[in-house]
Order: structure tokens, then C-alpha cells, then sequence
């Protein structure tokens, strides 16, 4: 019987400059998150944005922006911890929002994958939909982008965001939607936040988006420490490994990745009033 074949270490792309990374969660990558972010420098990553699924990961997201001047953070409940937005937390939230190392609300929106494969942990769509109701006024009164998770919810999705306050700024983060709903997302301005599942060989529908997309309306990201580009897919991923995704990004649209670099660089600083 033959051994399985190790899966080989990640390592990252060629050095790439003014990459950037615009969601990871770093307290989640495992290991010194200085040396983490050594490595992404060393890999051509200049600015990051750090995320919080919850309230403790938020906090660590706002410390690490405080501490390291080319880290910034996005403060949030995510969907499925929904029920966890009570009154405190959202007098946390409300503070973190005005902090300027704070970029960004999120990551909110909606997650029905979760719901059907293990509702007991998982809070309801009408939770749900009324933390991102909450999350979105956040997002407009502090003048932050929206950062948006969604997962098997683009109907609701789109239903929600459409009849609510918008933001200057929505973010479709790890998008991963069909190509209908890339175009009507485009069309009301969203920024598609494309991650390694967009390397995948199948995922020739996100490459398309990713090749239809005004520049202006992309942005790369690991979502480390999961999403690992291709050819390193179901390792650990992180910040170093963006070069993967941006070098993907470039052949689809044809052009250097060192200027699609320079364009995403000033996406974020645009977006994130970085």
C-alpha cells in the first residue's frame, strides 16, 4: 500500500513590492506575530489588515494595529457568533470604531453553511440579519468600510445590503459567489476581496470575476490561516503566501503583477483611509 505524499511546505512567491494583504487573521496564524509579519515584509507585503471573528479576536486585531505601524484592524461579531452581540459588546465595538487603528467593521454578513451543518452552535438567520443590521449602522456612523463574510447566503445577502444605510466602503471579503452575483455587486460599487480559493483549478467562475472587475474594485487577501493558494493548498496559510494570489490575479487580467500590485496598494490606502 503506498504512502500518502507529504503536502509541501508553503513557501512564498517571488518577492513581489507594495503587495498587500487586505484581510488575515493574525492572532489566528500561530507562532510570533512579529516574526510573521518579518516574513510577509520579506515577501514584498507593505500594509495588512488584521480581523476579529469575534470580541477577544477583536481586541487582539486592535493591539496588534496599535503595536505595529503597518498593521491596521476590522472590529466585528462574525455571522455565526451572531447571538454573542449583547449590550456589552456593542459598547466595545462602538469604542473600537473610533479608534484610528480601526479600518474597518467586520467581519459581518451572513452564513446559512453553518446553520444547516451544526445549528446548535450556530446563531439563527434572523439573528443574524439583525447584527448585520447593527454592524452596517456601525459602519456608516463611524465612516469605517463594511467588511462582509458570506457563506451560502447571497439572496439574504444582497436583500439586506440593498434596503439598508450604505457605507462608504463595502467589502466582499474571501468573495466566492457566483458570477451574477460579482456583476450586481460591481454594479453597486463593492470591492471583491479575493482569496486563494480564487488559485483553485475549479473556481474558473471567481478568476472571471476577478478578470471583469474595474481595478479599483479588487483587493487581494490570505483570510489566513486558511485559504492557501495554490500549489500549497490545506497547509496553514499566511501574509507571505499573497504573492500566490496576486500572481493568479495578474495572468487572468494580463497585466505585470508589480502593477496590479501598485493598484490594490492604493485600493487599501483608499478604502481603509490607511
Amino acid at each position: 500500500m503506498s504512502k500518502k505524499k507529504p503536502r509541501p511546505i508553503p513557501v512564498p512567491a517571488q518577492f513581489i513590492p507594495q503587495l498587500i494583504d487586505a484581510h488575515t487573521h493574525l492572532a489566528s496564524c500561530g507562532g510570533d506575530t512579529a516574526e510573521l509579519l518579518k516574513r510577509a515584509h520579506e515577501a514584498g507585503v507593505e500594509k495588512l489588515c488584521t480581523v476579529g471573528d469575534g470580541l477577544a479576536e477583536a481586541e487582539l486585531a486592535l493591539q496588534a494595529a496599535q503595536e505595529f505601524n503597518n498593521v491596521y484592524a476590522a472590529c466585528a461579531i462574525h455571522p455565526t457568533k451572531a447571538d454573542q452581540l449583547d449590550a456589552a459588546a456593542r459598547q466595545r465595538l462602538s469604542e473600537m470604531a473610533q479608534d484610528p487603528a480601526c479600518v474597518a467593521i467586520g467581519e459581518t454578513g451572513l452564513d446559512t453553511y453553518w446553520i444547516t451543518h451544526d445549528p446548535e452552535n450556530t446563531a439563527s438567520l434572523e439573528v443574524q440579519e439583525e447584527a448585520l443590521r447593527w454592524h452596517i449602522d456601525l459602519a456608516v456612523n463611524s465612516g469605517k468600510a463594511l467588511m462582509i463574510h458570506n457563506r451560502e447566503a447571497d439572496a439574504d445577502l444582497m436583500r439586506v445590503l440593498g434596503s439598508a444605510p450604505r457605507p462608504e466602503n463595502t467589502i466582499l471579503h474571501c468573495f466566492s459567489s457566483p458570477l451574477g452575483v460579482a456583476k450586481e455587486a460591481l454594479e453597486r460599487g463593492y470591492i471583491l476581496s479575493f482569496a486563494g480559493n480564487v488559485t483553485f483549478k475549479r473556481n474558473e467562475e471567481l478568476r472571471e470575476a476577478a478578470r471583469i472587475a474595474p481595478l479599483e474594485q479588487i483587493f487581494i487577501e490570505t483570510d489566513a490561516p486558511y485559504m492557501t493558494p495554490e500549489p500549497f493548498r490545506g497547509s496553514r496559510n499566511e501574509p507571505s503566501l499573497i504573492g500566490h494570489t496576486a500572481l493568479c490575479i495578474a495572468e487572468v487580467r494580463g497585466m505585470a503583477v508589480e502593477e496590479l500590485a501598485v493598484a490594490l496598494s492604493a485600493n487599501f490606502d483608499r478604502v481603509y483611509h490607511s
